[in-house]
């Protein structure tokens, strides 16, 4: 008679030590982009705020050119997408208004309008950061036109 061969061996699979070293790995990577990357997020809202402020502040300016006169408080930033009541030359008023939409700030805040602004600027538009309370530190701290 002939003899088969033996079956072959069994795949090996892993061991419990190799998986845990690729887990610690892996979490090590995970912590390493981690730290690296939350900063630049918030460093991105941070400048998004400022971009969106520079944007509201040039449709203000806008307004004033066309209107003589800022956007009542009252009014606020409202008054850059439809006519406030009680505007005294409203076919000066641009069609279509002076921005599309309001944006709301990076953390989902509107942003706030003031006429007149402090330390004698003309008006005022500010974020009131990550918290939405006014002042705070980080990303915290309010940012505006009076920066």
């Amino acid at each position: 008679m002939r003899r088969l061969p033996p079956f072959p061996a069994a795949p090996r699979g892993f061991t419990l030590v190799e998986l845990m070293v690729v887990i610690v790995i892996i979490g090590l990577l995970a912590t390493v982009v981690t730290i690296n990357v939350l900063p630049s997020q918030d460093r991105a809202m941070v400048e998004k705020a400022r971009a969106d402020i520079a944007t509201l502040e040039q449709a203000v300016e806008s307004y004033r050119l066309d209107n003589l006169v800022f956007p009542p408080r009252e009014a606020g930033l409202q008054a850059l997408l439809k006519p406030p009541a009680g505007l005294a030359r409203p076919e000066r008023y641009r069609q279509g208004g002076y921005i599309r939409r309001l944006p709301d700030d990076p953390w989902g805040n509107a942003y706030q309008y003031a006429q007149p602004g402090r330390g004698g600027a003309a008006f005022e538009i500010v974020s009131l950061g990550a918290d939405g309370a006014p002042g705070g530190e980080g990303n915290d701290a309010d940012i505006g036109t009076f920066q």
